[in-house]
């Protein structure tokens, strides 16, 4: 079984408290894009998992697929195991949700593979297990996301947008951002719903005044690139630019085809890698069975 596992970005992130157990409250609006890794699933006597292409990752335990299928099989002991063969092109830690698409990806294969025949809000409810972001990578779509991750609700989209994609800096420990957050005296914060409207209703320039990640000036105080590249990508020709996630990963927004290939030359002898892709619809892709 061939799947696709698209990545993803925040058009927006807030956060609007924490828990008594310290995880974070978020509202977020969030939306695949066309980067994505290939996973193939095979049936097999036990789990094993092999990884490669760029950039690699861990192939044991640690790797969110590996613990996808891990939770699947201890719950539901299938006659067989799997072989997950994971070809990586999401960079790593770069808040682009590649793991979490990675795991949403063998959780959706799986209850094919092993016909469990799981409802989707049951899949959702086992994605939230391993991570925040794996619910809505198995749901897709424009979505607002909030809670922890456990409360989505799917928004209509007027239109995709082409998209520039770089990771100017290593990739940045999520929990170290997160707490390093608290410090902000006064953190700027998006107007989540005007972002909702400029999506529904095509209007980018009401989305470039509105959208925002609080996470940003963290981790640009981190990594002082992460900000040098949203400029770069204005100063292309982008109508928004911003972090995604917890970064590193930045992007920028374009209206046009064109313009966004235009941006691409320019900025591909400055970075060594830029994706070139769009925003979409599809979170998971199953090519063949």
């Amino acid at each position: 079984m061939l799947l696709k596992a698209f990545a993803k970005i925040n058009w927006s992130l807030d956060i609007t408290g924490t828990r008594p157990d310290g995880y974070h409250l978020l509202d977020m609006i969030m939306q695949p894009i066309s980067i994505a890794d290939d996973i193939v699933l095979s049936p097999a006597p036990d789990l094993a998992i092999t990884t490669g292409g760029y950039p690699r990752c861990a192939a044991d335990s640690s790797n969110l697929a590996y613990r996808a299928a891990e939770l699947l099989r201890n719950q539901f002991k299938p006659e067989s195991g799997v072989h997950i063969s994971l070809h990586k092109r999401i960079p790593i830690g770069a808040g682009l949700g590649g793991g979490s698409a990675d795991a949403a990806a063998v959780l959706f294969g799986l209850n094919r593979l092993w016909n469990l025949n799981l409802s989707q809000d049951i899949l959702e409810s086992f994605g939230l297990q391993i991570g925040a972001d794996v619910p809505f990578c198995l749901r897709g779509g424009l979505a607002r996301v909030r809670g922890i991750g456990e409360i989505i609700e799917s928004e209509p989209c007027c239109m995709d947008y082409r998209l520039l994609v770089l990771q100017p800096c290593r990739g940045l420990s999520t929990r170290a951002v997160y707490t390093a957050w608290h410090q902000l005296n006064t953190p700027s914060r998006p107007d989540t719903e005007n972002v909702l409207k400029a999506l529904s209703d095509g209007n980018p320039s009401l989305l470039a005044g509105s959208m925002h990640n609080v996470l940003e000036p963290v981790s640009a105080a981190q990594c002082p690139e992460i900000p040098e590249a949203v400029e770069k990508l204005l100063s292309a020709g982008a109508f928004a630019a911003q972090m995604s996630g917890s970064g590193s990963a930045v992007f920028g927004a374009f209206r046009s085809k064109e313009a966004a290939e235009k941006a691409r030359k320019e900025l591909s002898g400055q970075y060594k890698n830029v994706y070139l892709c769009h925003s979409q619809t599809d979170s998971i892709r199953l090519m063949e069975d």
